[in-house]
């Protein structure tokens, strides 16, 4: 295949649904990486390559040196890739034949990196001066110094990090994104609902979610680290709120219920919680994070939307493809 191919970004290979067969040329990063094993004894792998605009999924036998390339790379590793466009299932999964991985001297190119890695769409300096309001408006004196606590602990980490591996928010600045949301939706629905106690549940909001910056490693590709799959977000998070509640003499009522909160925010048992929620607090920013988190599916859906296509392909996350043509 020839270098003059022009190189195409994600949301452009998508856009050629109906051209199965062109060749194509695209520099991706390694998103997800698995070896497998077929029926036949043969060795495979299913990879996820991305970019800042999207990201397919595609099966790649070990009888070529495509396989051999890609595995050397593993995940986080970025490649120039050239192959044909092809579908599987209507879904995009091109035929790769040509895979080269890019040199440490190659990263350095002018907006490579910023083409590869997503980020949120909100300013994120903009989204860190809001959410550090959020911190001073809490009124109990002891809940904000171990809101503000935490974060002096977890250091910058906080501000870049991605909000999931893939499922919503998962980009660069989407747990800051997600958390500014969250806050933002608390401070409206508060007044519907007096039983909650504001300061609570605004400082279970800001915490809820900070276990994620220990659960999460990588730079290009994000995976589990070791603590995030032996213990968790849920519990990494508690652990830090009960350090910071402890040092700020939080009292142990008030401390008991902001580890409830982030304890029981994923909502069920099957989706990480680990209880029920059964306090106000608990039930309304349970609710809210789930808002949001699917609210974040559709927004990030929208935004690497197809022209040409109606419905998004399937969202795992809402079960379903997504209605992405605006109204006349």
């Amino acid at each position: 295949m020839s270098d003059e191919i022009p190189l195409l970004s994600v949301r452009e290979l998508k856009a050629l649904e109906e051209a199965s067969g062109m060749p194509f040329a695209s520099v991706l990063v390694v998103k997800k990486l698995a070896g497998k094993t077929a029926s036949n004894g043969n060795p495979f792998l299913v990879v996820e390559l991305g970019d800042r605009t999207g990201s397919f999924g595609c099966t790649v036998f070990s009888d070529g040196e495509v396989f051999d390339s890609i595995k050397a790379a593993g995940e986080g590793g970025v490649l120039r890739i050239e192959g044909r466009v092809d579908y599987y299932q209507s879904r995009l999964s091109p035929k790769l034949l040509k895979v080269t991985a890019l040199a440490e001297e190659e990263l350095a190119a002018p907006g490579l990196i910023d083409n590869l890695v997503e980020i949120a769409p909100e300013p994120a300096e903009g989204l860190w001066t809001e959410f550090q309001a959020f911190i001073e408006a809490i009124n109990h004196d002891e809940l904000r110094m171990t809101v503000r606590s935490v974060f002096e602990d977890v250091g910058d980490a906080f501000r870049w990090t991605p909000a999931a591996v893939s499922m919503h928010h998962a980009y660069r600045h989407g747990l800051l994104e997600h958390t500014v949301h969250m806050a933002r939706a608390c401070k409206a629905l508060l007044p519907l609902y007096p039983e909650v106690d504001a300061d609570l549940a605004m400082a279970g909001i800001l915490l809820h979610d900070t276990g994620k910056i220990i659960e999460y490693e990588g730079t290009l590709a994000t995976k589990r680290s070791r603590k995030g799959i032996l213990q968790g977000h849920v519990v990494l998070g508690y652990q830090l709120a009960r350090k910071a509640g402890i040092k700020a003499r939080l009292d142990a009522a008030r401390l008991e219920r902001l580890e409830h909160i982030i304890l029981s925010h994923q909502g069920e048992p099957e989706w990480g919680a680990a209880v029920y929620a059964a306090t106000p607090e608990a039930v309304f920013v349970s609710m809210i994070d789930n808002l949001d988190a699917k609210m974040g599916m559709v927004q990030r859906a929208l935004r690497q939307a197809n022209e040409q296509v109606e419905f998004s392909e399937r969202l795992p996350g809402l079960n379903t493809v997504l209605l992405t043509k605006p109204l006349p």
